[in-house]
């Protein structure tokens, strides 16, 4: 199987191993972000994201920009993942429209705080090109995602996902879905070892909630670049502490090196 690992600033995360592991960022104060940051960055992940949509001062962009620097700075040189979540996909509400979001994105990546950048692949086109172009321009991978917190689309459906992201440029695709059974777990683990080994760019994907839990630690061996773990608070149902996760694929890892 071809391991497409996710890179950032030139270097592939987890020396490219599959997964790498990312702690979401959920703080809603300044001071309270810094203290998270600290203490995740301490357990090592691999990746940081930070869930702006959490922050309670979003609509004051000096404020969102006092916060990235202070994230950057608190991470001790775990690399940065900036996502504002849309709410229509399990992001908080916020107080600003996508014109808003957009600008909040464009002056966030001008900064240099942040080392990738995640935007909803169902997004406006003029929303989307935006972001792409800006991350583009400033050497930032965009990851493009979808999430479906009610069900797991077909088989047809999750391909067609993994692909618009490839088809809109993206340099990750990202599926998350909720699985009602087993089965959607298994078509959800398929559909992503399908598009690894089909696109050209790493993909992400995960089932959510409890039935899901399998798919985030043994993800990497159907071609998923990157999983999430609790480090201080979660971001989606399902996620695990990071110390059981990094344990989790670390057997299987080495279950399956021979």
């Amino acid at each position: 199987m071809d391991q497409r690992p996710l890179f950032v600033r030139g270097k592939p995360l987890a020396g490219g191993h599959l997964p790498a592991v990312c702690a979401p960022l959920v703080a809603r104060t300044l001071a309270e972000l810094v203290a998270e940051t600290r203490a995740v960055a301490a357990k090592k992940p691999d990746l940081l994201e930070w869930r702006v949509d959490f922050f309670d001062d979003i609509a004051d962009t000096p404020q969102v920009l006092a916060a990235a620097a202070a994230v950057r700075n608190a991470a001790g040189g775990v690399p940065i993942l900036f996502t504002r979540r849309a709410q229509r996909e399990g992001g908080q509400p916020i107080p600003l429209d996508e014109d808003q979001v957009v600008t909040m994105y464009a002056a966030v990546i001008a900064s240099g705080a942040v080392d990738l950048v995640d935007y909803e692949m169902d997004n406006d086109a003029l929303s989307l090109a935006r972001v792409r172009d800006l991350a583009h321009a400033a050497g930032l991978p965009l990851v493009l995602s979808f999430h479906d917190f009610q069900r797991t689309p077909s088989t047809e459906q999750l391909a067609a996902r993994f692909a618009q992201a490839h088809s809109q440029r993206a340099d990750v695709a990202k599926v998350a879905v909720m699985p009602q059974s087993m089965e959607d777990v298994l078509r959800l683990l398929g559909a992503t070892l399908q598009a690894s080994e089909t696109l050209p760019i790493p993909v992400i994907s995960m089932a959510m909630g409890g039935l899901g839990a399998v798919s985030r630690v043994s993800g990497g061996l159907f071609g998923s670049a990157l999983t999430f773990a609790v480090g201080a608070a979660a971001s989606a149902p399902g996620q695990m502490p990071i110390e059981d996760v990094r344990a989790a694929v670390a057997v299987l890892r080495r279950a399956t090196s021979g």
